[in-house]
């Protein structure tokens, strides 16, 4: 899994609600995660991620995991996805 791929890909989401709805849905087909997040957030991505066995990577900050997205402002998780999802923008 390459943290190139997040950077690159126009499918993708970012933030931990819209990470979990498409992780949910299984729209995603990775899943990255910021080490430094409460766990309390993430829990539930990474249960669900595991559940149905998308990999899941970490990144060492909120902040550097928003710049891969394109992003000015921090990021919790974010996922690429099979296709750019209808509600979303990234």
């Amino acid at each position: 899994m390459s943290t190139q791929a997040l950077r690159q890909s126009r499918w993708r989401v970012v933030g931990a609600k819209e990470t979990l709805k498409q992780v949910i849905a299984g729209h995603a087909l990775e899943v990255y995660v910021a080490r430094d997040t409460d766990f309390k957030v993430v829990s539930v991505i990474i249960a669900e991620s595991e559940r149905r066995h998308l990999p899941v990577c970490y990144v060492d900050t909120m902040k550097a995991l928003g710049e891969m997205c394109g992003i000015e402002v921090n990021a919790t998780a974010a996922a690429l996805t099979k296709s750019v999802p209808d509600d979303a923008t990234g």
